[in-house]
């Protein structure tokens, strides 16, 4: 159960910086089973400790999403906004999304909308297997833009195991950026 996380717990046991599972892959660790298939897996890291995330990759073939495109990276220049997405691959095999994410005065910020802030000590779990995850609400954040039915699936299967707390930051955090969406529906009752 949960190879692929616990693959990449395996790659990242030696990162010194911080590290979560982020994705589809995040809501299913906070259930506790996988509920569907996975095409992707990505982690979560912060843009600051970049380096590390090359010390780790050296004679991997790594790539960065710019533009819609993807890219070489050569670990020349860090990067920087809006550039955020990291394609890393082993000989083809072990492929992994690192996402950079922005943190500053002791909170992570929502990239999308800096207004939208959580608390650097509380922004993820822990699953039974030892693997940090991302918040489900901070993930099903990001799954409110351009949503697929797979994140409405996620959103529905995940619901029942937020507890009010992170329903209702999820509530704000949608009123704020994305007013529309129609999980605010289940979120306002």
């Amino acid at each position: 159960m949960f190879e692929p996380c616990m693959k990449v717990k395996k790659l990242m046991r030696t990162y010194p910086g911080k590290w979560m599972i982020a994705g589809g892959w995040a809501i299913d660790l906070h259930i506790g089973e996988e509920t569907r298939d996975h095409n992707d897996l990505e982690v979560a890291i912060f843009r600051d400790e970049q380096p590390y995330l090359q010390d780790l990759l050296k004679g991997w073939e790594v790539q960065v999403v710019s533009n819609g495109q993807l890219v070489a990276w050569d670990f020349e220049k860090s990067l920087e906004p809006p550039l955020h997405e990291i394609h890393a691959s082993f000989f083809g095999k072990e492929a992994v999304e690192f996402l950079l994410n922005e943190r500053r005065h002791g909170k992570w910020r929502f990239r999308r909308d800096t207004k939208i802030s959580f608390p650097l000590s509380s922004m993820n779990l822990q699953s039974e297997y030892g693997i940090p995850y991302l918040n489900p609400e901070i993930v099903l954040l990001y799954k409110a833009k351009q949503t697929q039915e797979k994140d409405h699936q996620d959103f529905h299967y995940v619901f029942p195991f937020l507890n009010e707390h992170q329903k209702e930051w999820l509530k704000q955090a949608l009123m704020h950026h994305q007013p529309e969406h129609q999980w605010l529906e289940k979120l306002l009752y």
